[in-house]
């Protein structure tokens, strides 16, 4: 790799570049052409390909230059088409040689050490956290910095309208307005290019804005609108914005003047990242009232949480707030617990973000960072987490309600949550995080609100959530990814189990546009899916998801395993289980008798037996138990799993074995003449030969899951 020109060199020429007359309308094309997406009808998963383009500049590249450009004084004047066209390759040329610039010292480093034969050195510390910091995926939708604000700065609003004239929903409603306007100015300028047949001579006009006319589109008082633009409005030379990482002023001020009574507004993200943002800072320069923000900072976090956490758990099942005593001494607390069934979830609240000196690559400015925001988080949940699996610790809300703990204690997920957007968390943890872990306490999850928020949202029940958290742990050493959007939108695509054969898995961001296209649906109002293609989907309205359903409604834990089990299968082992609940169902629909099938794992020793009985009895209770140990001796197994559902497919009770497989001569005799169970691969052929055994009409749906006709499919 050839050695790059100097990062100040390549800014400065930039800044250069950014002060030529009418550059302004480049900045406006460039933004059209990386910034928008273009929607037929329905909004689809492909039409958020070009935001993945590694061609594109992202949004703080975007920021750098808006923020170089208004150092100088706005030029408006027009430019001929070339003009612009010139000013826009000369960027895209720099924006790449600084992204070179920025990626060398780290890779000129591992080659160096690579040439003499010595050990690569670890990239990620330091300087060598610049370039993810700055070129990494953003935390939060749009939308989610423009919804959480209100909710964020509730509590300050009385501060808010006091001292800049609006509160924070009035803010929320001026900057929805701009981006709505903003949108519909662009449409427009693209429907009229295309019945000219040419591209506008400018797209500037779609950026443009005056007080009047957000204040006639927002129904919000002039007066509120002024305070607002005053609030948001860029002033000054941006004299401190020298290199990448320092603060750049139309961040948080991202509304440009022009001088002839308008703004400038290039980006939805600039302005609702600084609705989120600025409010905190502007109330941390008042020294009176600085503690109480503080305060209601950090109650949002925790707030936040325990209401997302609630949606999906239930509001029984999630406390805040609570205090582990022994004896009159408070040993730990929790920001929010979940109890459910006999699983925990602790989560810690940090309200925290990166400084500027860490995202220049000031390495203790980065540790001492991480540790305030991350590890700190973590230790106190580890604290709480080995409190109350020790016993005797008596846990108590804020309110005073004591809480009460399941008597055995399956497992015990940590996160560790902050209310901010930070830079590159996913490669801070991996590197930075020094966590503890045991069989029942697993690896701490690290995550921010937009995260908890997408979680939520799309793995909206207690087992799809849980089973997701004890997946996405299990892999964290074999999976590398840009931010966990990417994860999470593998998941729904396709499942997170990895084979123990993969050593590591590389994530490309692109692997999120189902999800972002889903979430712009359900929280933008866009017309299309609102829940990717995959494992959500695929399984619908078969006898496999009823009974994920049925076993969701429960919080029993022998079943709740046994839900984490199916729900780690892939889509032919979930297609062969519904098609196995069909067939004794149905039998039992036909006879009244008891009827039962077993499923195992050709690979790992594991399996589940379906028991089909017609009403539930204790008898039916021990015929499960007895089965299953039988089946688990007999298959050398670990863990085994049994379930007894009635002729309707409703889930009755459940059995979970989980232990160590010894030998025994007793055994040995019970199971001498039981016949192997089917295999994943032998599931569907069986169940051919058995539905030529039942009588089902030729027009009754196939017992397969193909949804498809019995006569059309597999009778013989």
């Amino acid at each position: 790799m050839n050695k790059p020109r100097a990062e100040a060199q390549i800014l400065g020429e930039l800044e250069e570049l950014a002060a030529s007359p009418g550059f302004v309308h480049a900045v406006a094309q460039l933004c059209q052409r990386d910034n928008v997406i273009h929607i037929r009808g329905e909004l689809k998963p492909e039409d958020m390909d070009r935001l993945f383009s590694k061609e594109r500049l992202i949004r703080t590249e975007l920021t750098t230059l808006i923020g170089l450009m208004a150092k100088s004084a706005l030029d408006l004047a027009p430019q001929k088409p070339e003009v612009i066209q010139d000013y826009v390759k000369r960027t895209d040329a720099l924006m790449e040689e600084l992204h070179n610039a920025m990626s060398y010292p780290t890779f000129a480093a591992m080659f160096e050490t690579a040439k003499f034969g010595g050990a690569p050195p670890n990239p990620w510390h330091g300087p060598g956290m610049r370039e993810p910091i700055f070129y990494g995926t953003e935390s939060a939708y749009t939308f989610q910095y423009r919804d959480l604000a209100s909710e964020k700065y509730g509590a300050d609003d009385e501060w808010m309208l006091k001292n800049k004239g609006f509160t924070s929903g009035q803010a929320r409603v001026v900057a929805k307005t701009m981006c709505t306007l903003m949108d519909e100015k662009g449409t427009r300028l693209l429907v009229e290019s295309g019945i000219a047949k040419a591209s506008p001579t400018t797209w500037l006009p779609a950026f443009e804005f005056s007080m009047d006319e957000v204040t006639f589109h927002s129904g919000v008082a002039k007066e509120v609108v002024d305070a607002f633009f005053r609030a948001f409005t860029f002033s000054g030379d941006n004299a401190g914005f020298k290199e990448a990482g320092d603060f750049n002023e139309v961040a948080a001020r991202p509304l440009l003047p022009t001088g002839r009574g308008t703004v400038l507004l290039f980006l939805h993200y600039a302005i609702l990242e600084a609705l989120y943002e600025s409010p905190f800072f502007w109330m941390w320069d008042d020294k009176v009232y600085r503690p109480k923000a503080a305060k209601h900072r950090g109650a949002f976090t925790e707030q936040f949480a325990a209401r997302r956490l609630s949606a999906v758990f239930g509001p029984e099942h999630v406390y805040a707030n609570v205090n582990l005593f022994r004896g009159k001494d408070v040993v730990g607390e929790t920001d929010v617990l979940v109890i459910y069934g006999d699983r925990l979830i602790i989560v810690q609240a940090k309200a925290k973000k990166l400084t500027i000196a860490a995202r220049k690559g000031n390495d203790s400015q980065l540790k001492a960072d991480f540790a305030a925001a991350i590890q700190d988080s973590h230790d106190q949940g580890w604290t709480c987490a080995n409190e109350m699996l020790a016993g005797g610790c008596r846990l108590v809300e804020d309110g005073g309600n004591e809480v009460a703990l399941p008597r055995s204690v399956k497992e015990v997920f940590l996160v560790s949550l902050v209310s901010e957007h930070y830079p590159a968390l996913a490669f801070q943890v991996k590197q930075s995080l020094k966590f503890q872990a045991t069989d029942v306490i697993r690896p701490s999850f690290v995550m921010d609100v937009f995260l908890l928020d997408t979680l939520t949202e799309m793995l909206a029940s207690p087992l799809r959530l849980l089973s997701y958290l004890k997946l996405r742990v299990d892999v964290e050493n074999k999976l590398m990814s840009g931010h966990e959007l990417t994860v999470l939108g593998y998941h729904l695509k396709q499942n997170l189990w990895i084979d123990e054969e993969q050593d590591i898995i590389m994530l490309d961001d692109s692997l999120a546009r189902d999800l972002d296209a889903a979430m712009l649906v359900r929280r933008d109002n866009q017309p299309g899916a609102d829940t990717p293609e995959g494992i959500l989907t695929k399984m619908r309205g078969t006898r496999y998801e009823s009974l994920i359903k049925e076993i969701e409604n429960r919080a029993d834990p022998a079943t709740l395993e046994l839900g984490f089990h199916l729900l780690s299968l892939d889509e032919d082992s979930c297609r062969n289980v519904h098609s196995l609940l069909e067939t004794i169902t149905r039998k039992t629909q036909v006879d009244g008798k008891r009827h039962d099938v077993t499923l195992a794992s050709s690979t790992h020793p594991s399996g589940v037996s379906f028991h089909c009985n017609p009403k539930p009895s204790v008898e039916a209770i021990t015929t499960l138990e007895t089965h299953c140990e039988r089946r688990k001796y007999a298959q050398r197994a670990p863990q085994w799993f049994g379930v007894s559902v009635g002729p309707a497919g409703d889930v009755q009770f459940g059995v979970t074995l989980d232990f160590p497989w010894e030998g025994s001569d007793e055994m040995e005799r019970l199971t001498a003449r039981m016949k192997a169970p089917l295999l994943v691969r032998d599931v569907l052929p069986s169940l051919v030969r058995d539905a030529s055994r039942m009588k089902l009409g030729r027009n009754d749906p196939c017992h397969c899951g193909s949804k498809i006709k019995y006569k059309k499919c597999c009778m013989p």
